[in-house]
């Protein structure tokens, strides 16, 4: 991993650390659906406004298909699921639960014959994430809330294709563009959603709420997307999925600090399980150098290039 490529998996791995924190807190007051919405309506008003400035709206909007699909599958389903999961779940949970996110991204990696050409140790990271998230679905949540892990596991699968679809319709676009359209079309989305299955807020929500909103949308979703955006181009969809690693380790943080969320020995054990995972699926397989051809070869393709 280049040095570009650490610090932007940093700040990522932070940002999207916080969400779960600010998700229990923020549905503690407001329905998951409206959280999703005010999210991602606050997140497209920052950018769009950027990209048109920049003229970087037009060159998006004409690949509208590719864009709705990605808006679908990263935005509008993942977020709805995760908010309703935090109203079950704890949020440290939920953040380690979204480890599996780099095991869905593998399948469909070969799924899609995208063959990330792992090695051994790839492998061996692979096995460390899934004994992690085995054993926090098997003793942390203990088989009680089995309905949240299953809208946790369909989070995961909509964060794993979303890095593909940019990677393969839109990666030359620019990124201020592409994510503030999402954006805003989620929200435009969401609105009957909430219509259908949430509630519109009747009061005034309480500070902690509001400002939680405030940070899901401006840290958590318009400055994140440009980091992954960038991230993506730096390390590849499938590394890329491996960010969802160290989150939780920012969110077991700030669940315990802030909401007083309890930390067990499973917790521990499947972080240190999922950290060491990461570390070994984002470990570049050395692939053997190419033996230099002979002289004698070379000179005869320069000659006959010559001859052309």
């Amino acid at each position: 991993m280049t040095r570009r490529g650490a610090l932007l998996f940093a700040a990522l791995g932070i940002a999207w650390g916080i969400p779960y924190l600010l998700i229990k807190i923020a549905v503690g007051e407001l329905d998951p659906a409206f959280v999703a919405f005010a999210r991602s309506a606050l997140g497209g008003l920052l950018l769009v406004p950027v990209a048109i400035f920049r003229k970087q709206l037009i060159p998006v909007l004409k690949r509208w298909r590719p864009l709705l699909i990605f808006a679908v599958v990263e935005i509008v389903i993942p977020w709805f699921f995760l908010s309703t999961a935090e109203t079950r779940l704890p949020s440290a949970t939920a953040g380690l639960l979204l480890a599996a996110v780099p095991l869905v991204g593998v399948a469909v990696a070969f799924a899609t014959r995208n063959n990330p050409g792992f090695g051994w140790l790839n492998w061996l990271g692979i096995l460390l994430g899934m004994a992690g998230v085995a054993a926090l679905v098997g003793l942390d949540v203990g088989g009680s809330d089995l309905v949240a892990v299953g809208q946790m596991a369909i989070v995961a699968v909509g964060y794993a294709i979303g890095p593909v679809i940019l990677s393969r319709y839109m990666s030359d676009l620019p990124g201020i563009g592409v994510m503030g359209s999402a954006l805003l079309l989620a929200a435009v989305i969401y609105v009957p959603i909430v219509f259908l299955v949430g509630d519109w807020p009747s009061v005034v929500p309480s500070a902690p709420a509001i400002w939680s909103v405030l940070g899901l949308a401006v840290i958590c979703s318009a400055l994140a997307f440009v980091l992954m955006f960038a991230l993506i181009a730096e390390m590849g969809p499938t590394r890329m999925t491996t960010i969802t690693y160290i989150n939780p380790a920012v969110a077991i943080v700030a669940g315990a600090l802030v909401l007083g969320e309890r930390i067990t020995w499973v917790t521990v054990v499947g972080f240190v399980l999922v950290l060491g995972g990461s570390y070994l699926v984002t470990r570049r397989h050395a692939v053997p150098a190419t033996p230099p051809e002979p002289a004698a070869a070379v000179l005869g393709e320069s000659t006959g290039e010559r001859k052309a």
